[in-house]
């Protein structure tokens, strides 16, 4: 049976390991994050010192008592509950001096695991308790992640949000500051927020702003409710990927639509099962839309509330589904290629990406062998 797309390549090009992929080995793969919220990556540590710096009341002063505040990788009873960690970090995070901080941080983090490039996504009114426009807020992180990828030699863009539970009107206020900073940091829009009770089409001025701007859209849909706010999703707001998309699967013809149109979905693992969106890692439907043939990708969705890496949401998904290494190739491949990224660069990642991973995978029983 031939592969689907043609940059997917056949077994026949990668060696099977004699022994298991260790965690080592998935922290050296080239990797993407196209879902991370900067309002819940940020480091522990830091939380602490804006705290400190900002004289911001968080309940804690030490890492220990922080830590039973925010239950980093806490099974929450839903969306809405797994939400309310925001308040905290939220709190630290409304001074140009903190965006930027937070910024520049989360490039490390991620270089330091070989992300080679991912999308930042937040909405900057949140942002505004202090008295910051929306404009400085922005152009904080943006100048935060440039600086960053001069030091550590990976790339990164932003996706502005629009908030389900807050309203239309904040959302077309979040959308003109997107197509204000497009090409300018900004790679793309999306709507984020509780999601029961609140559809995206009540926010269709946003993303009909958008869209007639060219801009790159991704929404929140499938986790916090049924398909049938994917279908919103894409056919009333234009939808070019879905983050998460966990319950596509209870609409067969809804998917098989997703899958005929390659439209990614933002799959993130560890977040999905502490949300309640998937029961259990067991029960996740990754595995089934992957053989499918779906354009899934691995994602972290909050390194610090969800308390994971790329590494560990790579590790988890071949430890729990028993990945091969062509799927290992695969998941690689769908990052490249649904990143909000101009086609000549992503042609040209996709290439490296593809050689380095086969290599990681062929030279993999060699001991010490390193890309």
């Amino acid at each position: 049976m031939k592969q689907k797309e043609a940059y997917y390549l056949h077994d026949k090009d990668l060696v099977s390991p004699k022994r298991p992929f260790d965690r080592s080995f998935f922290e050296s793969l080239p990797k993407t994050d196209l879902h991370v919220h900067l309002d819940g990556s940020l480091r522990p540590e830091t939380i602490l010192d804006l705290a400190s710096k900002d004289g911001v009341d968080i309940g804690a002063d030490t890492l220990k008592k922080l830590e039973k505040i925010l239950q980093p990788g806490k099974m929450h009873n839903s969306l809405n509950d797994y939400l309310k960690t925001f308040d905290y970090t939220l709190k630290v995070l409304q001074t140009e001096e903190s965006l930027y901080r937070a910024a520049y941080e989360l490039v490390e983090d991620n270089a330091r695991e070989n992300v080679e490039y991912f999308e930042v996504r937040y909405s900057p009114i949140l942002h505004t308790q202090k008295g910051l426009t929306v404009t400085s807020i922005l152009e904080s992180v943006v100048e935060g992640l440039k600086d960053a990828e001069k030091d550590f030699g990976i790339k990164s863009g932003v996706i502005v949000c629009g908030i389900r539970n807050i309203s239309p009107e904040v959302s077309m206020q979040m959308a003109e500051l997107a197509v204000a900073f497009k090409n300018r940091g900004v790679v793309g829009y999306d709507l984020a927020g509780a999601e029961y009770n609140y559809p995206a089409r009540d926010h269709l001025e946003s993303f009909n702003l958008i869209l007639s701007n060219n801009i790159n859209v991704t929404i929140h849909a499938g986790e916090a409710y049924g398909p049938g706010s994917i279908h919103q999703a894409l056919h009333y707001c234009g939808a070019h990927r879905i983050g998460h998309g966990t319950r596509l699967k209870e609409d067969g013809d809804l998917l098989n639509y997703v899958n005929d149109h390659r439209i990614p979905l933002e799959i993130c693992l560890s977040s999905n099962v502490q949300t309640k969106a998937a029961h259990s890692i067991e029960s996740h439907p990754f595995k089934f839309y992957l053989d499918l043939g779906l354009r899934v990708t691995l994602n972290t969705d909050n390194r610090l509330v969800t308390k994971t890496t790329m590494t560990d949401e790579y590790f988890l998904a071949y430890k729990q589904f028993s990945l091969t290494p062509q799927n290992i190739l695969d998941l690689v491949i769908n990052g490249v290629k649904s990143a909000f990224i101009p086609f000549e660069y992503k042609k040209w990642f996709l290439r490296d990406a593809k050689q380095k991973t086969i290599k990681l995978i062929n030279g993999y029983d060699q001991e010490g062998v390193k890309s």
